[in-house]
Formats: C-alpha cells, sequence, structure tokens
C-alpha cells in the first residue's frame, strides 16, 4: 500500500472542553497501516488536543491551521512558529479562506513557509482557483502562479527536507456541494508536478500532493485511487 496522508482541519469547530474527546474518537477508529494522520484544531484546543493524543493515539500527529509570518511582534490575534513549539509539528499555510479572508498574498504566503520551516514544522501548502478561473480555462496556470510565488526565494531541497506537502483544494469546491472529480485533481497534481520541475525540484515527483474540498466518507475512494493523489 502507498503511503496516504489524510489531514483533517477542524477550522472554527469544537472547543476545548470537546476537541479532546473528539480527537480521542478519531484516532480509536481510524488506525490504518500505511496512514499518516494530522489533525489540525483551532490554537485554542491545540494543548487539548495534543494531550489527548499523547495518551490515546501517539501515532497521530497535531498540526495549526496558520502560523504568523514574523516571529514575533505587535500582531494582535496572530501566532508565530516559535509559539507552536510542543503543541503541533505539522502546520497549514495558504488555506483559500486565509487568502480570502484575510488578503493572503503569495509573497506573504512564502514568508509563512520560511517560518514553519525554520521551526521544525511541517508545512502544508495550499493552493486552488477560483470558479471563474476553472471556467476560463485558467486553472493550472492560476495554480502554477501561485506555486511559482510561493515557493520564489525557498531552496527546494530545504523545503524536500522539512516534507512539504501541497494541498489542491480549488475554492469552488469548499463548502458549496460542488466536487471536482478525481481525474480533475489527478490532472492538477500532475500540473503541480511539472510547475515543481520547471522550478527546479529534482523530486518533485516525490512531493505528497493531497486533494482538499468538500471531501466526505461518500468521495474520499475516487480521490485515493489515483495514483498522483496521496491523500
Amino acid at each position: 500500500m502507498r503511503p496516504v496522508i489524510i489531514a483533517a482541519n477542524w477550522k472554527m469547530n469544537t472547543t476545548p472542553a470537546d476537541a479532546g474527546e473528539l480527537a480521542r474518537t478519531l484516532a480509536a477508529r481510524t488506525r490504518v497501516p500505511g496512514v499518516t494522520r494530522v489533525i489540525c484544531p483551532p490554537f485554542v484546543c491545540l494543548a487539548t488536543v495534543r494531550e489527548a493524543l499523547a495518551e490515546a493515539d501517539p501515532g497521530v500527529a497535531v498540526g495549526a491551521q496558520d502560523v504568523h509570518h514574523e516571529l514575533a511582534g505587535a500582531y494582535t490575534g496572530d501566532t508565530s512558529a516559535p509559539m507552536l513549539e510542543g503543541l503541533a509539528t505539522w502546520v497549514i499555510v495558504g488555506h483559500s479562506e486565509r487568502r480570502r479572508d484575510h488578503a493572503e498574498t503569495d509573497e506573504r504566503i512564502g514568508r509563512k513557509l520560511a517560518r514553519a520551516v525554520e521551526a521544525g514544522l511541517r508545512p502544508i501548502l495550499c493552493v486552488g482557483e477560483q470558479l471563474a478561473d476553472r471556467d476560463a480555462g485558467r486553472a493550472i496556470a492560476v495554480v502554477d502562479g501561485q506555486l511559482e510565488a510561493s515557493l520564489a526565494g525557498h531552496d527546494p531541497a530545504a523545503l524536500e527536507s522539512a516534507g512539504l506537502v501541497i494541498a489542491y483544494e480549488p475554492v469552488w469546491a469548499i463548502g458549496t456541494g460542488r466536487n471536482a472529480l478525481g481525474s480533475d485533481a489527478a490532472a492538477m497534481a500532475d500540473g503541480i508536478r511539472a510547475t515543481l520541475g520547471r522550478l527546479g525540484w529534482e523530486r518533485a515527483s516525490d512531493v505528497p500532493i493531497l486533494y482538499g474540498g468538500s471531501v466526505t466518507a461518500a468521495n474520499i475512494g475516487e480521490f485515493l485511487t489515483e495514483p498522483s493523489i496521496a491523500g
């Protein structure tokens, strides 16, 4: 069985009062050989989830949903990479909702990626196009541009060493009930690897690419049957 990564982004759901029990339940029900599991709860639940998993199943990793692009400073409400030490080992950067709701640019996402790698966090870099882009046939070009700008200035070998994961999440398929097909996700994964190769990544084929966008128990199998999709 090829390695599979399943990352659960809880977004703005759960509280410290119920997050631990949910994490324990998920851990107990998802023990499958060859599958890397990551739970990304809200910041206020990181410690609770970490403690629950340390007791119930240390094999499940904890990830943060975001990280600031600076190490410290006057940034009310934000969380820096050093603050995550001991709480998380993974982190999501560039999620479409951060791009949309917080006007995050590719340049800023690239800086977040740098802070994550410096702190020893395994990053999940998110990319994805809007519906208008897909309808206009620009989906691969948009994702290509996001990757090139976010990865600018980064050493491919350092990111490979950090275990970079790329998550393709088409914005038009998030919370809308409209899903991409497995073939859509596979075609984009091929495009992402082609972009990495163009940018000088010698091991582009080894970078895990995940699909995210209204994934459910009913459709996850369609994506996992695609050899180019890692989870």
